[in-house]
């Protein structure tokens, strides 16, 4: 409450005079913004900057292949293993424990106690992308390394994105900046809506699904059915929330963060949900893993090996557990019949675009969309397999005669009005971008003031972490 407005009004009105100030002034606050968390950590995100840094630089400056090739691996083998020690250490320890078990070797998995450093894998990204496009010529690499280090760590990205590219990002960062008010206004318009998402719609659903994913056994099919679901807008109230407050608080210092969400609950198919849902990691993916693999040319053999190594891919970089590998098996499972049959860009317009309502071929694909992949979110949310099937299983097998639990009531009264928000606001950037334009002064301040009095009632009394800072 205090660092955000104390930052604002530095770097706008103390240091406003020289880029070079603003630049470090930002960069020594991203670093304590980082070091509240864990001051342990900053030393590693220190040491994955200057090698992303270093690596740069002798990629470019070498003239032999070879030798841009070693200064590629070394950096990709050093951030992978970071990040794989960090989150998967413990994971591959008792996977293997568990597999020698299997064939009746007794083996004791070591486990260490790791603290996953928060944000590991969002930076980590940023500075692997850095380091593959001046690799692959598309940009030459920054000799600042003050500019360098504010875009991996600019501190409104740096704990859970978006995924930034140095193509987008470092020129802004380059470039001078200069105090817009329409801007700033609408930077704050962004967070306001991101803190309803996270406050209102996310931690009111946590409750509800948190109850059933816990209490499976005992739980009716109608109560694990609404926990499904609420789980599917908690997790979508979470994180983009999050992603509106970030790209909003980027625009309070004349930052444009790329887009990370665009309404995806509105998807017609699972491949539109994909280019509608995290676009940061699903298009780096794209860019630096699927396309490079052969994308979907070539045989069905190679359509179908690439399309399951992008979502087991990005399944395990959610976390160590096989429950999100199988998460992305199942979304594999989902879009490959429109790889195959190459119908997955057949819906790239918003949807009903220019009309108020959609059509009813449009609203079964919407649904029937939003089913299956709040179906696959049961696997993303659940403890483990076993408890993925028995929640499965709990829903088919009881009686839909039983009442669910009480509150399902109060959450549908939340998300009803927030999805018509978020319709009526679907062909902008996000919902309330242009909400309102028309409406008298008083009509729209009377609105902003609603939304935040709706917060003030719907706010828990304990502090709720965002989901993918786990990440």
């Amino acid at each position: 409450m205090i660092f955000l407005p104390a930052v604002f009004l530095i770097y706008w009105f103390v240091v406003n005079k020289s880029l070079k100030t603003q630049n470090v002034f930002l960069l020594l606050s991203s670093y304590f913004f980082y070091g509240c968390w864990d001051w342990r950590f900053v030393f590693l995100l220190a040491f994955s900057t200057f090698l992303d840094y270093f690596s740069g630089l002798k990629i470019h400056n070498t003239d032999t292949a070879i030798e841009k090739k070693v200064w590629l691996f070394t950096a990709v083998i050093v951030n992978i293993s970071f990040l794989g020690f960090f989150k998967y250490f413990n994971f591959f320890s008792e996977s293997f424990a568990t597999l020698l078990h299997s064939f009746g070797m007794e083996a004791h998995a070591t486990t260490l106690s790791v603290i996953l450093p928060v944000g590991i894998s969002f930076y980590t990204f940023h500075g692997l992308s850095y380091v593959f496009d001046i690799y692959n010529g598309k940009i030459e690499p920054t000799r600042n390394f003050v500019d360098y280090s504010l875009f991996v760590s600019f501190f409104p990205l740096l704990v859970a994105g978006p995924i930034e590219r140095a193509t987008h990002l470092l020129p802004q960062v380059e470039k001078p900046r200069v105090f817009n008010y329409t801007r700033v206004v609408d930077g704050l318009r962004q967070i306001l809506w991101g803190f309803f998402k996270k406050v209102v719609i996310a931690d009111n659903c946590a409750e509800y699904a948190n109850s059933a994913f816990n209490n499976t056994a005992d739980a009716s099919p109608l109560t694990l059915i609404f926990g499904a679901i609420f789980f599917a807008f908690q997790i979508y109230g979470d994180f983009s929330g999050y992603s509106d407050i970030a790209l909003g608080t980027a625009r309070l210092f004349g930052f444009e963060l790329l887009k990370n969400f665009s309404f995806p609950y509105f998807s017609r198919d699972i491949a539109e949900f994909w280019r509608r849902w995290h676009i940061s990691l699903s298009s780096w993916f794209r860019d630096y893993l699927y396309i490079p693999l052969g994308g979907s040319k070539g045989s069905m053999w190679m359509k179908v090996r690439n399309t399951f190594i992008i979502f087991l891919v990005s399944g395990f970089w959610h976390g160590a557990n096989w429950t999100f590998i199988v998460w992305g098996a199942i979304n594999a499972l989902f879009i490959l019949p429109s790889i195959v049959l190459k119908t997955n860009r057949r819906n790239m317009e918003t949807v009903a675009q220019g009309k108020l309502l959609p059509s009813f071929r449009e609203l079964i694909a919407m649904g029937t969309t939003f089913s299956i992949t709040v179906l696959a979110w049961i696997f993303f949310r659940a403890e483990s397999l076993k408890h993925a099937f028995s929640y499965i299983a709990g829903i088919f097998s009881g009686s839909f005669t039983r009442s669910p639990q009480s509150g399902y009531r109060l959450i549908l009264m939340l998300i009803v009005p927030f999805m018509i928000i978020e319709w009526l606001g679907r062909e902008n950037n996000y919902a309330l971008e242009k909400l309102g334009f028309r409406w008298s002064r008083i009509a729209r301040w009377s609105f902003y003031a609603s939304v935040i009095f709706i917060i003030g009632i719907y706010m828990q009394t304990e502090e709720t972490a965002f989901i993918y800072f786990q990440f």
